[in-house]
């Protein structure tokens, strides 16, 4: 392959308007590699810095033309000649540039657009998609997709504690029925909450519906029907996102849920019963990420679903380290963006993958059309994925990337989950 010729950054914006890092780079013989990073709402503290400007009269504090400067004026000359194929040394000479864990003196949003731009042009230039391009050859299936269809939060009249309720139709007989499965369910699922409450359910910062009460319990029994009626009752089981760093108080060492404080060992009894009255394929982040010890706790009590990591493990090949010697988790969401390079995100699911622990890649809230996250799914073979709600352009995007992907590759199907499945 060939060397870097040319690497320009520019200031665009997600799909919550917020000001993003683009980043293009093009090869000798012409390739070029376009990528950009989205970020989240919910935020762990252990994520790769987001370099923002702190302008309160340009997107309120949110540009980042500092992000964009750092790309065009010491990225740009430190990697223009680099071998394109060689991703591991282009991300560790950025990582040297900045020389901060979290990166941030050039920003985790400037380094993590190159690092995906680079991916590109490599993929590009060897003349295959990129999905392709990381499986080294043809692939055989792509992931379930899960969906978030009511999103908690904080909203006037409801607190609820829990930020995704997620439906995923781990039966479906292909990956085009998981599609249309999510799209019934979630227009009947409007319905059935205006019949709930007597009015039309509003959307969330996700795109899902706001959710319509502060019991979880209500909120699945809810999904369940808008389930039934569909006739998907035997295809579908729940998943969670719990986000519980976000109703932590660590003062009184105690989490906000349904009007009361728990503590960590009552925060896992809780959702253990939940476990115990309905079918989840996974939980995740059900406590702190701080909460070392709660999470070895869960996993020890909790049996009938997969306890999953993300603000606790944070895409980090170390903290995933810990967790897996604790016997914490069954796996941790593969997010980027939040180690800040395509070649530590691969370390981290190649560790995760070679202890048995599943990887679960997964967009952001702030999210773009041509998500890289979409082709590493597809590319490492991983058994289910999050999508988010099936409404608006990107997250209709990754729905649609699956769906092409399977009809580009004969023979490719929906991933056999059965053997992960613990209810």
């Amino acid at each position: 392959m060939s060397k870097i010729a040319k690497v320009r950054a520019r200031q665009l914006i997600d799909c919550k308007c917020r000001p993003m890092v683009e980043v293009d780079i093009v090869t000798e013989k012409g390739a070029l590699g376009r990528g950009s990073a989205p970020t989240g709402s919910s935020v762990g503290m252990y994520e790769s810095y987001v370099l923002r400007d702190g302008d309160p009269n340009e997107y309120d504090g949110l540009s980042v033309h500092k992000a964009v400067e750092n790309v065009n004026n010491i990225i740009a000359p430190a990697l223009i000649g680099q071998d394109i194929a060689d991703q591991a040394a282009i991300d560790h000479i950025m990582i040297g540039l900045d020389g901060t864990p979290d990166k941030h003196v050039l920003g985790g949003n400037a380094i993590y657009s190159a690092s995906i731009a680079a991916f590109r042009a490599a993929a590009e230039e060897a003349g295959m998609p990129l999905y392709e391009y990381i499986a080294r050859g043809p692939i055989k299936s792509v992931p379930i997709p899960s969906f978030n269809v009511i999103n908690g939060g904080r909203y006037p009249g409801v607190t609820q504690a829990f930020n995704e309720f997620i439906i995923m139709p781990y039966k479906a007989d292909s990956i085009y029925e998981a599609v249309e499965i999510a799209v019934r369910v979630f227009q009947r699922l409007g319905t059935v909450i205006k019949n709930h409450t007597g009015k039309a359910p509003g959307v969330g910062g996700s795109y899902g519906w706001i959710a319509p009460s502060e019991d979880p319990d209500t909120v699945l029994s809810l999904m369940q029907e808008a389930i039934d009626e569909c006739g998907y009752t035997k295809k579908c089981a729940f998943a969670l996102d719990c986000a519980s760093s976000e109703m932590y108080d660590a003062k009184s060492q105690t989490y906000y849920l349904n009007g009361q404080r728990l503590s960590s060992d009552e925060q896992i009894d809780y959702i253990k019963k939940l476990t115990e009255k309905r079918n989840f394929v996974f939980i995740e982040d059900m406590l702190d990420e701080n909460d070392w010890d709660g999470y070895a706790k869960a996993h020890q009590r909790i049996s009938r679903t997969l306890i999953i990591a993300d603000d606790l493990t944070a895409t980090n090949r170390e903290r995933i380290e810990r967790a897996y010697n604790a016997n914490s988790i069954d796996g941790f969401i593969l997010k980027p963006n939040q180690v800040g390079t395509i070649t530590e995100a691969l370390e981290s699911h190649r560790y995760a993958e070679e202890r048995g622990l599943l990887s679960i890649t997964s967009g952001r809230s702030g999210g773009v059309i041509g998500d890289v996250v979409m082709d590493m799914a597809v590319g490492l073979g991983v058994g289910f994925i999050k999508n988010g709600c099936p409404r608006s352009g990107e997250r209709i995007d990754k729905l649609n990337f699956l769906m092409r992907a399977a009809s580009l590759n004969d023979g490719c199907v929906m991933s056999d989950i059965s053997d992960m499945i613990r209810f």
